[in-house]
């Protein structure tokens, strides 16, 4: 069974970093090309936004919101998928899902990132 796990959320001042990790498990992440979506707050039932993904050979694409801001990797041997979120904006709060497939449908429960002063 596939199963993602999010941590690392929290509140942090705008400029601020946070890193967000991903534990999977039923997988290999190294199997697939693994994706950060996020969800502004409100907007539950809305479609999830593209942010970060890394495929098996570590070629990283991002969203024109977060490039050069957000940084995407990976560790095979941990089985973990990580987001390195600097510069952070208010306008990056939301609820970020890692996932198994660009859209978001086979996501975890999320971690919440509130950028406020």
């Amino acid at each position: 069974e596939v199963q993602l796990v999010e941590s690392g959320g929290g509140l942090a001042q705008p400029g601020e970093s946070l890193t967000l990790s991903c534990a999977a498990s039923g997988f290999a992440v190294s199997s697939k090309t693994m994706t950060w979506v996020r969800q502004a707050p409100g907007q539950a039932g809305k479609r999830l936004e593209w942010v970060s993904s890394i495929d098996t050979h570590d070629v990283t694409w991002y969203g024109d919101s977060v490039k050069g801001r957000f940084t995407i990797s990976r560790d095979n041997a941990k089985n973990m998928l990580y987001l390195h979120l600097s510069s952070l904006k208010t306008e990056d709060t939301a609820k970020y899902f890692c996932a198994t497939d660009p859209l978001g449908n086979t996501r975890g429960q999320g971690t919440i990132v509130t950028v406020s002063s």
